[in-house]
């Protein structure tokens, strides 16, 4: 008696091919990130390293262009780099530096304007509810914090690892801005030859996106530290150049990083100057974004990098999930490039479907 073959839906083996392709590449995508983090040392150096020349490599090919030594122009380039990142820190530590005692005499001062209002305010706290941490509170601002030596000890142990990184960064942005086509060509020989046309056009998509990205990221930079810096000025906010260069920065992470570097300058007003001048800074600040979103990013960032609002939240948090600070810095740039990947290659398997019905609305004319 020969036994019946199994009947199986033609849906459920469909489904079936899907999922174990998905789970595949799941293991695949999981084993990758892992790597990534197994070797952020050098990873995490790298990553920033290509963000840096994708910004600066304009600069080299311009000077190129006219007859620079690429040599020179790469070296005066990373020079510039280093002299901007080395003097923007310079300063802003100065700053902070020189004004530190007084916003710490501020900040007592607002803990003591806290505890009349809990008093005397609609709450009516006594004393015993409303003491105990405002005086910690106290303590540990106008005091020396003896945990800032055990910090200080635990960063030298990672000291080693930061000057590493650094020199990792330094070196490779110097030959990315180099010779960063023979690297890119040589990356693509390591593929099969049949893949290796589209690997390099997807490659170049990818890049162009990235320059296109960053770019524009930075002028958007530079509109929020600008804006948030005079408006702190007006106001007699203290820590102006420090501020303004915190929320410079953290526009790099968008969307919400220039919202919680805004909110340390409202935090800022609140401590030195009361809340009627905090509130003045946080609506200073609510108008630079939406300046921001809605004319400077639907602008500068065009169609060839545009990314919906969603998927860009969904980027940075996958990038917290991932690796912090970090992945939160380079999802969106990752996602910009994917983007354009992806684009560029529906593009041409559009162009691939075309061309056989061309061919034969041509022979049936002839």
């Amino acid at each position: 008696m020969s036994k019946r073959p199994t009947y199986i839906p033609k849906g459920v083996d469909i489904a079936a091919g899907w999922s174990w392709r998905i789970v595949v590449i799941a293991i695949a995508g999981a084993l990758g990130i892992w790597l990534l983090q197994f070797f952020s040392e050098v990873t995490v150096p790298v990553a920033v390293a290509v963000l840096l020349s994708a910004l600066s490599i304009g600069a080299v090919n311009w000077l190129d262009r006219h007859r620079v030594p690429r040599l020179l122009a790469t070296f005066l380039m990373v020079g510039a780099i280093l002299l901007v990142l080395f003097g923007l820190l310079t300063l802003v530590g100065q700053q902070v530096v020189t004004q530190v005692d007084s916003l710490k005499a501020s900040v007592v001062q607002g803990i003591t304007q806290v505890q009349d209002w809990f008093r005397n305010g609609p709450l009516h706290l006594s004393d015993a509810q409303a003491q105990a941490w405002i005086d910690e509170a106290k303590a540990a601002i106008s005091s020396s914090d003896t945990s800032v030596v055990t910090r200080v000890a635990e960063f030298g142990l990672q000291i080693s690892h930061l000057l590493a990184g650094f020199f990792i960064t330094l070196f490779a942005t110097f030959f990315f801005l180099y010779e960063g086509d023979r690297i890119w060509s040589w990356i693509v020989v390591l593929f099969p030859s049949s893949a290796r046309d589209k690997i390099n056009s997807s490659g170049q998509t990818a890049w162009h996106s990235l320059t296109a990205f960053v770019r524009a990221t930075m002028v958007v930079a530079l509109t929020n530290g600008l804006g948030v810096a005079i408006a702190a000025s007006v106001l007699g906010v203290p820590s102006v150049f420090a501020i303004g260069a915190l929320v410079f920065l953290g526009s790099f992470i968008p969307i919400i990083g220039a919202l919680i570097a805004g909110s340390v300058a409202v935090l800022v007003a609140l401590v030195a100057q009361g809340p009627w001048v905090a509130l003045f800074m946080m609506l200073s600040v609510f108008a630079v974004q939406q300046f921001e979103s809605h004319v400077l990013q639907p602008f500068l960032m065009g169609k060839f990098v545009a990314l919906h609002p969603l998927a860009i939240i969904i980027a940075i948090a996958a990038g917290v999930v991932v690796s912090g600070v970090v992945g939160a810095l380079v999802a969106v740039p990752l996602a910009a490039c994917f983007n354009g990947v992806v684009r560029h290659l529906a593009a041409e398997a559009r162009e691939f479907q075309a061309q056989p019905e061309d061919v034969g609305s041509t022979s049936g004319s002839a």
